[in-house]
């Protein structure tokens, strides 16, 4: 996630101990293996970095924020270390992200990966649909984000396996007020907000990119959080809501490629 990533780097040799560069879930539980085939592990040098959706045979949608210079994608993973039989690992072709991403805003925070070769779908593989309407989650409404991140601001804990948890929709003017983000960085209409009114539930390292889905149908792209405050009250989640204007640009960038 946008914030994430700043103080994910400062992480790297403590990490790095344990295995691998990643992020993952608070307050989440284990899948079902196999049981997310849409997820994608977006894995650097030094492990995996973000996730991603499998939107067609040779795309992923993830944020723009994510680093993906030398790095490959992994579909049908559910280890967060061991290489499973089902796995297809691929090179990036090309990265795209939205022209107008502003880093500084988290504003667009939206990114096209195309993948060298396609997939072959199976039970372990397969993507998810892009949602046919722009419907904007009611506050309230329980959504679930999944991802390889760390279970723990800090000490940083990593899991062993793909985690996910379910978070419920907050206003934009509780997730924009003073004991909140303040407008730092604004809580716009293309952002959704979510946790729980006591934290412990939370997106973190390394979960940036993955599909954040409202009633089983994909709403959102996990982004940013407060640094170094994965899980706590005053700073849920936020996402890239999947509005009209980004459907339009997935649909007409990815066309019939």
């Amino acid at each position: 996630m946008g914030a994430f990533l700043t103080w994910y780097t400062f992480a790297v040799v403590i990490l790095v101990i344990h295995g691998g560069l990643c992020a993952d879930i608070i307050g989440g539980k284990e899948v079902k293996p196999h049981s997310r085939p849409f997820m994608a592990q977006i894995k650097g040098p030094r492990g995996v970095s973000c996730g991603g959706a499998l939107i067609k045979e040779n795309w992923v949608l993830t944020a723009a924020h994510c680093k993906v210079e030398k790095s490959k994608v992994i579909l049908g993973a559910h280890s967060l270390k061991k290489s499973e039989r089902v796995q297809q690992t691929f090179q990036i072709a090309k990265c795209i992200r939205y022209p107008c991403y502003n880093p500084r805003t988290k504003e667009n925070d939206i990114m096209l990966l195309q993948l060298q070769g396609r997939a072959k779908f199976n039970k372990a593989v397969q993507p998810i649909p892009l949602p046919t309407s722009d419907d904007d989650p009611k506050p309230g409404t329980v959504c679930s984000v999944a991802g390889w991140g760390t279970t723990t601001s800090y000490p940083y804990t990593l899991p062993t396996a793909l985690m996910e948890v379910n978070i419920t929709v907050i206003r934009r003017e509780i997730c924009n007020n003073k004991n909140h983000y303040n407008g730092k960085p604004v809580i716009t209409e293309n952002m959704i907000c979510a946790g729980a009114t006591n934290g412990k539930k939370d997106a973190c390292n390394g979960d940036s990119g993955g599909p954040l889905r409202c009633n089983n149908v994909m709403r959102g792209i996990t982004s940013f959080g407060k640094p170094k405050s994965c899980g706590k009250a005053d700073g849920p989640g936020v996402y890239t809501r999947l509005t009209k204007q980004y459907l339009e640009w997935i649909r007409k960038t990815i066309g019939g490629a």
